[in-house]
C-alpha cells in the first residue's frame, strides 16, 4: 500500500515541474529570442506488488520527469526599426561573456551601447569578442550586414561572432535568455552561411499562448488527481491500521 502512495506522490511532482515549466513560458511570451522548455516523463522501475500477487503481475513505481531541453523552433520575426535590433535566421546565436566570466550564447538580438561604445544585450552582457562603435558614432549611423559584420560611413567597424552548437536542445539555461554549452551540446562553433542577421527586427518567442494554457490546465487536473490519489491511499492506510487494532 505504501508504494502506491509513493508513485502518486511522485506524479504529483512530475505534474508540479511540468506546471513550473509551462509558468516560465508564459511569463517570457513576450521575451525576445525565448524559446520553449520541454519536460519528459518516464515509467519508473516497476516491481511485483507481493507475495499474493497473480504470475507475471508487475506494479509500476510512479513518473519520473525530465527537461528534454528546449525546442529550436523559429519564432517570428517582429519589425521594430530599431538599429541595433537584430533577428537571427537560422540555427545560431550571438556569442556572449556573462557576469560571472562565462561564455554564453542567446538570440536575444536586443542590442545596447555602454558607456565605453561597447555593444551589449540587454541584460548587460557583452558581445565576445567585443564590438566596439567608434567615437563620434551613433547607433543610427549603423549598418549590419546579414552576416554579422557592422559599417559606418561606408567603413567596416566590427563583426558580431554568429555560432552555433551539435545540440542545441541540450544547452544549459543561464536565465536572462543566455545559454551555456557543454559535453552533450558540444563547444561554440563558427555558424553556416544559412544563419543570416536581420537588422531592425526582433525574434519573437517560440511560446504558443494557446497550446501553453492548454497544457497549464491538463498539468492542474493531473495534479488534482494525484494528490487525490495521495489522500485515498491515506485514508486506505487508516483503515488498516484500525482493522488491526
Amino acid at each position: 500500500m505504501l508504494e502506491g502512495l509513493k508513485a502518486a506522490a511522485t506524479g504529483m511532482s512530475a505534474q508540479q515541474r511540468r506546471m513550473d515549466a509551462l509558468s516560465n513560458d508564459i511569463a517570457n511570451v513576450n521575451t525576445a529570442g525565448y524559446k520553449h522548455e520541454r519536460v519528459a516523463f518516464g515509467d519508473l522501475v516497476s516491481s511485483q506488488p507481493g507475495l499474493g500477487a497473480a504470475q507475471n503481475v508487475e506494479a509500476g513505481a510512479g513518473v519520473a520527469v525530465s527537461t528534454d531541453g528546449r525546442a529550436t523552433s523559429q519564432g517570428a520575426l517582429l519589425r521594430t526599426d530599431q538599429p541595433l535590433d537584430i533577428a537571427i535566421q537560422g540555427d545560431g546565436y550571438l556569442q556572449i561573456r556573462l557576469a560571472d566570466g562565462r561564455t554564453g550564447l542567446t538570440r536575444n538580438g536586443s542590442l545596447h551601447v555602454d558607456a565605453r561604445g561597447r555593444l551589449t544585450t540587454a541584460g548587460g552582457a557583452l558581445l565576445q569578442p567585443p564590438v566596439t562603435l567608434p567615437r563620434g558614432v551613433s547607433a543610427k549611423e549603423v549598418t549590419i550586414n546579414p552576416d554579422g559584420t557592422l559599417h559606418a560611413h561606408g567603413k567596416p567597424i566590427g563583426r558580431m561572432a554568429l555560432v552555433n552548437v551539435v545540440a542545441p536542445t541540450k544547452l544549459d539555461d543561464a536565465g536572462d535568455g543566455n545559454y551555456t554549452t557543454n559535453a552533450q551540446s558540444g563547444p561554440p562553433r563558427v555558424a553556416g552561411t544559412d544563419t543570416k542577421l536581420v537588422q531592425g527586427a526582433l525574434e519573437a518567442s517560440n511560446v504558443d499562448i494557446a497550446d501553453a494554457m492548454v497544457d497549464l490546465m491538463d498539468s492542474q487536473r493531473s495534479f488534482q488527481m494525484a494528490s487525490q490519489a495521495v489522500r485515498t491511499q491515506d485514508q486506505m492506510l487508516q483503515i488498516a491500521n484500525g482493522l488491526k487494532a
